[in-house]
């Protein structure tokens, strides 16, 4: 997969992304990125690529011609073009599986008050949101879209089911973890875990994601 992130401000992403899970998902090769500044494709001496909004009211809108330019400087027949908007359906686990088998995703990321909306009607395929609030700018939605996808994509996390045993993944949150020591300040470990019976294990994982779905995200179990 190769990913280009359209934004003004890169280095509120790359550094980001060239570390942890996402630096060995490039040395394997399962993913590669690149930045594409809306600002490099402006025409005039000021390279300008916002202004004020027609009708009225606060905030500057970016203009459409320095992202056209820069969206169909990398746009193929394989690209989808995706704007990271507050306005857009929440990103969720499925979303995240989704995109992981695309070949090449472009993240348009918005600042200011937005885009022109003819860049969406004509260029953008789909409008992705990761939440009910809004961000100064697209780059942090940009990276939290890119993990939970890269991660999906074969070979990059290295052990065999370790995505599948997200939460999420199962339309329930996940069970409770625990490492050693066996115990830690008077708290143990649930005996069942160290017991050595799988089948015992796995109903008590069970048991105890559905009674935390239940409690903390009861909207899952009702979907």
């Amino acid at each position: 997969m190769h990913i280009d992130v359209l934004t003004l401000f890169p280095e509120m992403i790359s550094g980001y992304l060239g570390q942890s899970m996402m630096k060995r998902a490039v040395e394997k090769g399962a993913v590669s990125f690149g930045w594409v500044n809306p600002r490099d494709f402006a025409t005039d001496v000021h390279r300008t690529t916002d202004d004020r909004v027609y009708g009225g009211g606060p905030g500057m809108v970016m203009k459409p011609e320095p992202l056209f330019a820069a969206i169909e400087s990398v746009r193929s027949e394989t690209s989808r073009v995706i704007y990271l908007s507050p306005q857009g359906p929440p990103f969720t686990q499925a979303k995240a599986e989704a995109l992981s088998t695309s070949d090449h995703l472009i993240l348009v990321c918005g600042h200011y008050e937005g885009i022109d909306e003819r860049v969406i009607e004509a260029l953008v395929d789909e409008e992705i949101s990761i939440g009910d609030y809004v961000l100064t700018n697209g780059a942090i939605a940009a990276a939290v879209i890119i993990d939970a996808t890269v991660r999906l994509i074969p070979g990059v996390l290295g052990g065999d089911g370790a995505a599948e045993a997200d939460s999420f993944s199962s339309g329930m949150l996940d069970h409770p973890q625990y490492t050693r020591p066996e115990e830690f300040r008077g708290m143990k470990v649930p005996d069942v875990l160290l017991s050595g019976n799988h089948a015992a294990i796995e109903t008590w994982r069970k048991q105890r994601a559905t009674e935390k779905t239940r409690r903390v995200r009861p909207d899952l179990l009702d979907g």
